[in-house]
């Protein structure tokens, strides 16, 4: 099934001068975590002014500003697309759930228009963290989604009982 996208985010995503912004929304999700970590790459409204935060709203959750990239998905041979998020200028407040984290976590993406942070752009759900650094100033995760090749092909034993037609 193709994926739907906006005419106005296929506008800004060919105009080569727009005020059409994308933002990356991150959910980041654990057992361990008593609620998961909402991340925006966006400033896109106050939400609080003490302390001053800025973030996203989207469907009623607020989502807080980092400065975050992403490095999308490839297509190497032989392993499942994997996206690397890094988030800049941590403090050390931020590694610490990290290091005390002994099993990955898993993440969502979504990417929406900063004029319309309500309407879902494009949306990968459940890629589970594969590999976790920090250093003094950055944190990246690496979140990938369970590979195809791990699928089972053909799913049962070619046996007489499950198909008949193959041993007349």
């Amino acid at each position: 099934m193709p994926r739907l996208i906006s005419l106005n985010a296929r506008t800004a995503a060919n105009a080569a001068q727009t005020d059409q912004i994308p933002v990356m929304l991150t959910t980041i999700r654990h057992p361990e975590l008593p609620e998961p970590i909402l991340l925006s790459s966006d400033p896109t409204v106050r939400i609080t002014t003490d302390p001053l935060v800025y973030g996203t709203r989207h469907l009623g959750e607020d989502y807080l500003f980092v400065l975050m990239g992403a490095v999308w998905p490839d297509d190497q041979r032989g392993s499942a697309p994997k996206t690397t998020l890094t988030f800049e200028n941590v403090t050390s407040g931020m590694t610490e759930p990290l290091r005390s984290i002994l099993s990955p976590p898993s993440a969502d993406l979504t990417i929406v228009m900063a004029a319309t942070p309500d309407v879902i752009e494009a949306r990968y759900l459940n890629l589970k963290g594969t590999l976790g650094t920090w250093d003094a100033g950055r944190i990246s995760l690496d979140v990938s989604r369970e590979s195809f090749a791990n699928e089972p092909m053909p799913s049962g034993r070619m046996s007489k009982a499950r198909f008949p037609g193959l041993f007349r």
